[in-house]
């Protein structure tokens, strides 16, 4: 594991935004959702996630094709819209969805100058009392506060106390994937996971970072998407998915980062056979060595191989699944009479694949 450590100081001046016009890219994906339906079953529910229309990117040529009723809905959470598909005593067998869609999406690229936001008011806090709380997953307890307490101490500049959470989350913990022989990742993505093994995945990183920041007073919520990896482009392979925060401060609105992806670049990791595929596939463009610079661009940036599924934890769907709320949306949702089917060969496989499009 890592030394902890952590400074502010040039690192936080190196991630103000650039000046640079935002790069752009655009895709055509082809995302599909087989549900394998066990014999006997009653009633089948599923909510597959479809892409957003966000700041970052927009969507066009969406095209559904379903063998069974469905339309689009809204959680009541979030606002995020997805395919919603049901039959009555359906047939044994696979049910087959495909959605394809072209997006063009920009790098995201926010000020992180301290200078340019203020404190936090009370009543700042208190609109943004929502993204304040804790979800299931994603904790608020004492030893979280204990945390804050040390590293935040008396600083009330949102973009600092920002910082400083990011740079202790990424010398804290090592995402699983450069050692998978010994670490492994949560299945739902947990701030008391990271916190106890100094692992995860981006899922558990961004638990973890997201207690921190809540409970140091910063407004925060989790984004879900997948990266477009470039070594992916036009290949019969899952892009599987992807998580990244954003919290927010006055005068700048929402900033994301993405500390698990800058952890990749923090250490010079040394690939084998076991870990070379996993790591290369973790980032856009893979690995090529530790990079400083990198590390400080994910903090208020994030590169533009994108595309937005959902935001949030705790997701209350829209037409109500049995289940109160749904942990997270990257994928998909799936009830048979009113218990989750499991993702996996025996439940439900989603696979997202792309090709690149010009940009004129």
């Amino acid at each position: 594991m890592k030394t902890l450590l952590f400074t502010v100081g040039a690192a936080l001046l190196a991630a103000s935004a650039c000046s640079a016009a935002p790069r752009v890219a655009e895709f055509v994906a082809k995302n599909e959702l087989t549900v394998h339906v066990p014999a006997g079953a009653h009633l089948v529910r599923i909510w597959f996630a479809l892409p957003q229309e966000t700041h970052e990117q927009r969507i066009s040529d969406l095209h559904v094709d379903c063998p069974i009723a469905h339309h689009t809905v809204h959680d009541t959470t979030e606002g995020n819209r997805q395919l919603y598909a049901e039959e009555i005593r359906p047939t044994a067998g696979d049910i087959h969805i495909v959605t394809t869609f072209r997006v063009r999406r920009w790098e995201a690229v926010a000020s992180t100058d301290p200078a340019r936001t203020r404190p936090l008011s009370a009543e700042d806090r208190r609109r943004m009392a929502y993204y304040l709380q804790p979800n299931t997953y994603v904790v608020i307890d004492d030893r979280i506060r204990g945390i804050v307490h040390d590293v935040v101490g008396d600083e009330h500049n949102p973009v600092i106390i920002a910082r400083k959470l990011y740079d202790w989350v990424l010398k804290y913990a090592d995402y699983w994937v450069k050692d998978p022989a010994r670490w492994k990742a949560s299945p739902v993505g947990s701030t008391e996971y990271c916190l106890n093994t100094r692992t995860g995945n981006c899922t558990d990183f961004h638990s973890l970072w997201t207690s921190l920041a809540r409970a140091a007073g910063l407004p925060t919520r989790m984004v879900y998407g997948s990266l477009f990896k470039k070594e992916l482009a036009g290949k019969d392979t899952d892009q599987s998915y992807h998580c990244w925060p954003q919290f927010w401060a006055p005068k700048l609105g929402w900033i994301s980062h993405d500390v698990a992806l800058a952890d990749i670049f923090d250490d010079e990791i040394r690939l084998d056979d076991k870990n070379r595929t996993l790591v290369q596939r973790t980032t856009p463009s893979g690995y090529t060595g530790k990079d400083p610079a990198k590390v400080a661009y994910y903090f208020g940036n994030l590169d533009e191989r994108r595309v937005t599924w959902s935001v949030g934890r705790d997701l209350a769907l829209e037409p109500h699944p049995a289940a109160r709320t749904v942990n997270a949306l990257p994928k998909a949702y799936v009830e048979v009479d009113g218990k989750p089917l499991a993702e996996g060969a025996q439940g439900w496989v989603r696979k997202l694949t792309y090709t690149e499009g010009a940009v004129p």
